[in-house]
């Protein structure tokens, strides 16, 4: 009888191990290491990236390394603005004409994007690329609405 409880602690103290699941780093910690890098940093890897999803040449590589690096740098702005105002106090909630203004801006600029990267990239890379910009798209989405899956 011994043997058989102490093989049955045995067994749940080893499936209680196996489920352990290893940490993965949040959103605000990875934003935080975001945070960390130079605006010219962010744009070499994300070009690095872009190169190596997309297949890209040299010029272009070259055109798209200028045009993350203007992104990149007016996002480094905004997250100092931000984390300036959090620290401020003055974190109230944008009017209902400061909302629309934001969303038309960020319209403005995803238009923009997908018209130079139209002109940068041949016709198999720009579908590649829209194709990975509504995967994250959609990514985003999911994880707003929490219809995400649940990491185990």
């Amino acid at each position: 009888m011994k043997k058989l409880v102490i093989i049955a602690v045995a067994f749940l103290a080893l499936q209680a191990t196996a489920q352990q699941k290893k940490e993965r780093p949040n959103n605000q910690e990875r934003g935080q290491k975001m945070m960390n890098l130079s605006a010219e940093e962010m744009a070499t890897l994300q070009t690095k990236k872009m190169t190596l999803h997309l297949d890209l040449n040299e010029s272009q590589q070259a055109k798209i390394q200028k045009l993350n690096l203007e992104n990149a740098t007016k996002r480094k702005a905004m997250m100092e603005a931000r984390k300036a105002k959090k620290e401020s106090g003055n974190t109230e909630k944008p009017s209902k004409e400061q909302r629309l203004a934001m969303v038309n801006t960020k319209l403005d600029h995803q238009i923009a994007m997908k018209a130079k990267m139209r002109d940068i990239l041949n016709e198999e890379q720009y579908a590649k690329w829209e194709k990975a910009q509504a995967n994250r798209m959609n990514k985003s989405k999911n994880r707003k609405k929490g219809n995400g899956k649940k990491r185990q």
